[in-house]
């Protein structure tokens, strides 16, 4: 395991501590290494050091997630498998089994959550913890050291994980340690620590901000920091500001509680009850698309579909089914509908069906990479374009034109604001 000690004295404009108490702040990441792949030997030794490709088994696929050793010959998540494939012609080729990651990955959560005072589920696999504080009673790396091990124990998976100062520093530091490793970035040694990587190591580094930044004549954290910040953001703008104090490791972010009840939802209320069921499916069907775009929008995947509905008599009655992490229309759309489809009562006029969809996480990929191919890919990412730049309506399934209107509650930050829970047709 590896330790930074001090060395280099603190930047006064550092936020180190709590901004309410005033206690040195320490922040600890963890990331499950090449989880998918981890998890699928767990389930089968025999992949243990095989070069392994995870995702669309076909040519047409894509890779959703890849081990060290297919590392090694060039493949990378995203990269298209026939691609892949001809690289690494030797690799395990797995579709993939979502149900079992989104289990491993709640085996994981309930061991951290239970253990740490704050706990930020970011991603399927990757968590972040404020132990601010718990100095006063014990080490906070030696608590890190032995929740990592606890972890590796109870799950059976290797982990990463980095404590320092800031959430920014902290991810980089497991970065930096893996695989299945620790590292420590003490307080005072952010700067010198971050100072010899790659600009791309930055948390809101993409590849177009990094070919901007190596344009300018940038590769490295420390040639980063040692220009002014006015230059880099004529450049960036304000993003170029955040950049460039990550790279002095100033990150005040706060650890925010993971709660697995957060969901988005929406609901219609009929100006006149109805029983036309071509109707309620093609508005269920509008509601369940905009809200999975929502999803994308916020980066974010969920593990469960509800349905409900109301009758003219003001009976509801609702249903809910658990389904594999995922941000897709193609799989949140049909499970709505057959939802639907086993809730209604043709014989009773409706007056509201509603779709919600919690167990939130975050989520990198916005869709599910195992069984979809490179065309739905980029068609998924040219829509919700589309809808980004013209409004979440402008672009919709024939299908769903029978929805005018789609009420929705939006806990997401950035993009229009949300639209009233209810709309009236």
């Amino acid at each position: 395991m590896n330790d930074i000690s001090p060395t280099l004295p603190v930047p006064s404009a550092a936020p180190h501590s709590d901004r309410d108490s005033g206690r040195q702040r320490s922040i600890l990441h963890l990331d499950l290494d090449t989880f998918f792949v981890s998890v699928e030997r767990r389930m089968d030794s025999r992949l243990e050091g095989r070069p392994i490709l995870i995702g669309g088994t076909g040519d047409r696929g894509v890779v959703a997630s890849c081990s060290y050793e297919a590392r090694g010959f060039g493949v990378h998540s995203g990269m298209a498998m026939k691609m892949a494939r001809a690289l690494c012609p030797e690799a395990v080729v797995i579709r993939g089994n979502s149900m079992a990651y989104s289990k491993q990955s709640e085996i994981v959560t309930d061991i951290v959550r239970e253990a740490v005072p704050v706990c930020e589920k970011s991603s399927i696999d990757e968590f972040y913890a404020d132990l601010s504080g718990m100095d006063r009673f014990f080490g906070c790396w030696q608590f890190s050291r032995e929740l990592r091990e606890r972890v590796i124990r109870e799950s059976g998976l290797p982990i990463s994980v980095g404590l320092s100062t800031s959430k920014t520093v902290a991810k980089v530091a497991t970065g930096e340690a893996k695989p299945n490793n620790a590292q420590h970035v003490s307080r005072g040694t952010e700067r010198h620590f971050l100072a010899p990587l790659s600009v791309r190591k930055i948390p809101m580094v993409g590849a177009e901000t990094y070919r901007t930044l190596r344009n300018l004549g940038i590769s490295t954290i420390r040639t980063l920091q040692d220009m002014p910040v006015e230059l880099i953001e004529q450049v960036l703008g304000k993003n170029g500001v955040a950049i460039w104090k990550k790279a002095h490791g100033l990150d005040d972010a706060p650890v925010i509680a993971y709660n697995e009840r957060k969901s988005i939802s929406t609901e219609r209320t009929f100006a006149k009850d109805t029983t036309d069921g071509d109707k309620l499916h093609a508005i269920m069907l509008a509601m369940a698309e905009n809200l999975a775009f929502q999803l994308r929008r916020g980066d974010k995947l969920t593990a469960c579909v509800t349905v409900k509905v109301r009758y003219a008599d003001f009976s509801t009655k609702s249903m809910q089914r658990r389904i594999p992490y995922t941000a897709a229309d193609h799989h949140l759309v049909p499970t709505a509908k057959d939802l639907l489809e086993q809730l209604l009562d043709k014989r009773v006029r409706v007056r509201l069906i509603g779709v919600r969809y919690s167990h939130l996480v975050g989520g990198g990929c916005q869709i599910n990479l195992f069984d979809d191919t490179e065309e739905r890919v980029k068609l998924y990412q040219a829509l919700d374009r589309i809808r980004v730049q013209y409004g979440d309506r402008s672009v919709v399934r024939a299908a769903g034109l029978e929805a005018r209107t789609i009420g929705r509650t939006n806990p997401f930050n950035g993009g229009p604001p949300p639209l009233l829970a209810h709309r009236h047709q």
